[in-house]
């Protein structure tokens, strides 16, 4: 069973929220918790890179 982590703030959308986990083969998973079947696979390295562009901000026009 994957155990999946979701941001403490998540209780603001009414439990809804993006989820992250590692799998087996040690590629990041992330799902939204309402769609929990759809999930997208990347590596480490590829999801540092984008938090490191959500920390500056770069995709703060999508929540606009």
């Amino acid at each position: 069973m994957t155990d999946w982590q979701k941001s403490t703030s998540s209780s603001q959308d009414g439990g809804n929220s993006v989820e992250v986990s590692t799998n087996g083969a040690g590629l990041i998973e992330i799902r939204e918790s309402d769609a929990p079947d759809s999930i997208v696979v990347t590596t480490p390295r590829k999801f540092a890179l984008w938090l490191e562009g959500v920390k500056r901000g770069e995709f703060d026009h999508f929540t606009a």
